[in-house]
């Protein structure tokens, strides 16, 4: 277990510049073992996952040169791979993103243990084997495995999600990219990292229509080649900084590529009284005095964010907006319209003098503006429900322990050092 050593009461100021997305980088990386060909990508973060995947690649024998100083990696993973060495990393969600690069290789994949990633909720695997099966693959139970199985290769199919799922519509995508014939997916996630995601095997020669739309179409190809690609800033890791600025009662300037993502995250700062400005490639966040819940127009209900896949505010930052909500005076109903039961650690609110009621699994209401204090609270496996109790404690004045903060390095580089230069007092210690 790694816990995080907050001093809070101090206000974040300074300018930040944001990783790559890694639910863009991740699926890019699966990506690349479609190819035999050289393959360069620039600012690979340095993150827990990443690591597991470059360790993979290497188990294979694929050639690997990683510069996490600069954040350009060379990858050539050529034809001579070992199929024996092909156990997919374990802990990490975009593992189940192998299996096609496996299947177009080797003919054969398997899932040794469940796939897992943050704790969400209920994430089931299913529409994953039915992709699969969609393909022409075989998928078979064995003792302590789950077997998929395509000798012959794809053939193009024609496919209906049961809901945007962003992992399953790239695992169609990377299944189509070399089946044989015209596929098409219907109810696809067009989430911006699945977008990028799109662009770099379009770089590598994928064809693909319809790439941020709710119809993707792909047209088989034989084979992809090696790229060139730059990874974008992530509009995740952008909105977070613009959150903790505005907790703390200071003021963080993100540089931020990718505004045009930006309109419906500003509204929902605004209904907190955060107003966030872009200028000369620049995202600020302030707030006039303190933190306060804008009333709706119409009477007798509640404001309300609710999340849901893209364009929709995303469920991954949906507990950033919760912390803002608990130190806002007034109320707030969060709605996760995604994820059973990814409300549940609500409770370690209440650790810090929170007054927050879960309605369902669903469902959330805070009464912001409420004394708080010091706490040691425990982060259950979710990335940005470990940043959320981060900012709570920062927020308050005294020292706070966030135990089980390490999912925060699966997604942010460096963030004990970017966060102390911009005037946070914090640091990892390790747990029993």
């Amino acid at each position: 277990m790694t816990n995080l050593i907050v001093r809070g009461g101090r206000a974040l100021r300074g300018t930040i510049t944001p990783s790559a997305n890694k639910n863009a980088v991740l699926p890019v990386l699966c990506s690349t073992l479609l190819s035999d060909e050289p393959i360069v990508l620039h600012r690979v973060p340095d993150i827990t996952d990443v690591r597991k995947l470059l360790d993979f690649f290497g188990k294979l024998g694929s050639s690997v040169e990683m510069d996490y100083a600069t954040g350009t990696l060379r990858l050539h993973h050529g034809r001579d791979l070992d199929p024996k060495s092909a156990h997919l990393p374990l802990g990490m969600r975009s593992s189940i993103m192998l299996i096609p690069a496996l299947l177009h290789r080797f003919g054969r994949a398997s899932l040794e243990e469940d796939v897992t990633g943050c704790t969400l909720g209920s994430r089931e695997i299913d529409p994953h084997i039915e992709v699969f099966r969609a393909f022409g693959a075989e998928v078979t139970s064995e003792p302590g495995a789950t077997v998929i199985t395509a000798d012959k290769g794809f053939t193009a199919t024609q496919h209906w999600l049961d809901y945007a799922s962003v992992t399953t519509t790239e695992n169609f995508v990377l299944c189509a990219a070399t089946a044989k014939g015209l596929s098409r997916l219907t109810n696809s996630a067009c989430e911006p990292h699945v977008q990028e995601f799109c662009e770099f095997l379009a770089g590598m020669g994928a064809r693909i229509q319809g790439v941020g739309g709710s119809r993707l179409t792909v047209s088989g190809v034989d084979s992809l080649g090696g790229v060139e690609f730059t990874f974008a800033d992530d509009f995740h890791e952008v909105a977070t900084f613009l959150a903790m600025g505005a907790i703390t009662g200071g003021e963080i300037a993100v540089q931020n590529g990718s505004v045009e993502q930006f309109p419906l995250l500003d509204r929902t700062f605004a209904k907190f009284g955060v107003e966030v400005t872009h200028e000369n490639g620049f995202s600020r966040a302030r707030v006039d005095g303190k933190l306060k819940v804008r009333e709706p127009f119409t009477s007798n209900i509640l404001t309300k964010v609710e999340a849901a896949p893209w364009p929709y505010v995303p469920a991954d930052l949906l507990p950033i907006f919760v912390a803002l909500g608990v130190r806002a005076e007034g109320q707030v109903m969060f709605w996760n319209k995604v994820y059973d039961g990814a409300l549940g650690w609500h409770s370690e609110l209440g650790k810090f003098g929170a007054h927050a009621l879960l309605c369902d699994p669903h469902r959330l209401i805070t009464w912001g503006g409420k004394p708080l204090t010091p706490a040691t609270v425990e982060s259950p496996y979710i990335i940005r429900v470990a940043i959320a109790l981060f900012m709570l404690a920062a927020s308050i004045e005294g020292e706070s322990t966030i135990l089980n903060a390490s999912p925060i390095q699966r997604a942010h580089p460096k963030f004990v050092e970017n966060l102390n230069a911009l005037g946070a007092d914090v640091s990892w210690v390790a747990g029993d």
